[in-house]
């Protein structure tokens, strides 16, 4: 049968446009069916939805054209610091710091707004990307040579293979036989951003206090996003106050070292679980992002590791294709699957780790982990460990477009 595109991708976020964009500027045919209108998200207007991107993120970007576009638009992240903490009281003693001065690369990350990064995804798919906008994938069939996905308006696109790329309750993955496994964390994310007196001078600040951590991640300016976990009974609680009022619960918790404080944009909230498909693939059908594991914040890598997925989908079907093979074939996208499996689930699981380490507050364990986040700071080895994991630059092997060079 005849085949419209090559990969058919269903899911517009964030994940789904980079890897068509991937993709196409490799050539290959790429369609993506985007249940948001066109102009969703690329509102001129800011509304606090901002992500921490890994230094390997930024290359992918930067190998796909992107961040010429971008980078005036970011903050550097140059320092992080971490601690315990506790309402009113500030930081602890002993923390975390790591600086990017230690690292030949560079800053740690970068924070770039949701808004500036959707819209240059969107201009990138302009030319070379048959973009669907407002509709979605409900149905697929596939068979030896393909597979054909049914869309919301009653038409149908013919490809090789079909790309979940649609989020934790992945359609995709449901109708493929996927199953999930994890856990919900009964702990609810509170986002809000924060305009501020001093300047942030670029530290990323986490405080992981007993009902849930708290970070404080700079953007440009004097401005910072807030990503506040809490148990989902205070949260509800929370987000139910005035601005004024939300404000008055939030100050005491990271201290004043920002000086006066005021709400920027909107406030969202999101439940938090852990959810990790059990299989990456099936003939004819890969998972990328969120679709393939949803992992607690507390790091801020969900989209770092969806972009690992997208750089190492994507250089397996173009070596594929180059090779002659067929890009749908089970043989081919287990070789993603063996690719990302294993560090995705370490790492979900490692942040899953991590949140339950700090849950507790007993004195003498409270003691403990400020020992451990001291001893870290104090050998040098290790920093540079953690911010070479953390810049997304200890991926083995790395794929190339997270290295910024192009497939």
């Amino acid at each position: 049968m005849k085949h419209d595109v090559d990969v058919l991708i269903a899911g517009g976020g964030l994940n789904g446009p980079t890897l068509a964009l991937a993709l196409a500027g490799a050539g290959l045919r790429v369609a993506v069916v985007d249940p948001r209108p066109a102009d969703a998200r690329a509102d001129e207007g800011f509304d606090g939805r901002a992500y921490a991107l890994a230094v390997a993120s930024q290359r992918l970007l930067a190998a796909l054209g992107l961040w010429g576009d971008l980078a005036d638009k970011c903050q550097p992240i140059r320092q992080v610091k971490a601690s315990q903490g506790q309402p009113g009281e500030g930081a602890a003693r002993f923390f975390l710091h790591f600086d990017s001065a230690e690292i030949e690369e560079g800053p740690v990350g970068y924070m770039l707004e949701d808004r500036f990064l959707y819209r240059a995804l969107l201009s990138g798919m302009t030319d070379n990307v048959d973009h669907r906008s407002g509709l979605s994938v409900i149905d697929h069939d596939t068979d030896d040579s393909g597979v054909t996905g049914h869309l919301s308006d009653g038409s149908r696109i013919r490809a090789r293979l079909l790309v979940g790329a649609d989020g934790r309750g992945s359609g995709v993955a449901r109708r493929a036989g996927i199953a999930r496994r994890g856990w919900d964390y009964g702990q609810t994310a509170l986002v809000a951003a924060i305009d501020h007196d001093h300047d942030h001078q670029g530290i990323a600040q986490q405080y992981f206090m007993p009902t849930g951590p708290l970070a404080i991640l700079p953007l440009p300016g004097n401005r910072s996003s807030v990503v506040w976990s809490e148990t989902r009974e205070n949260a509800t609680a929370i987000a139910a106050l005035s601005d004024r009022d939300f404000l008055d619960v939030l100050r005491p918790r990271f201290g004043e070292y920002l000086g006066e404080v005021s709400l920027a944009g909107r406030r969202f909230s999101y439940p938090l679980s852990l959810s990790l498909a059990e299989r990456y693939v099936v003939a004819r059908v890969a998972l990328v992002g969120d679709a393939a594991h949803g992992v607690h914040p507390v790091a801020g890598q969900g989209l770092n590791l969806g972009l690992r997925d997208v750089a190492a989908l994507a250089e397996t079907l173009v070596d594929a294709a180059r090779r002659g093979e067929d890009i749908g074939a089970i043989n081919v996208l287990e070789r993603y699957q063996g690719w990302r499996r294993f560090d995705a689930t370490s790492l979900a699981l490692g942040m899953d780790a991590v949140n339950q380490i700090f849950a507790t507050d007993n004195p003498l364990i409270r003691a403990a982990r400020g020992l451990g986040m001291g001893a870290v700071t104090a050998i040098p080895s290790l920093r540079r460990g953690f911010m070479r994991q953390a810049a997304g630059l200890s991926v083995d092997p790395m794929p190339r477009l997270l290295t910024g060079r192009a497939l």
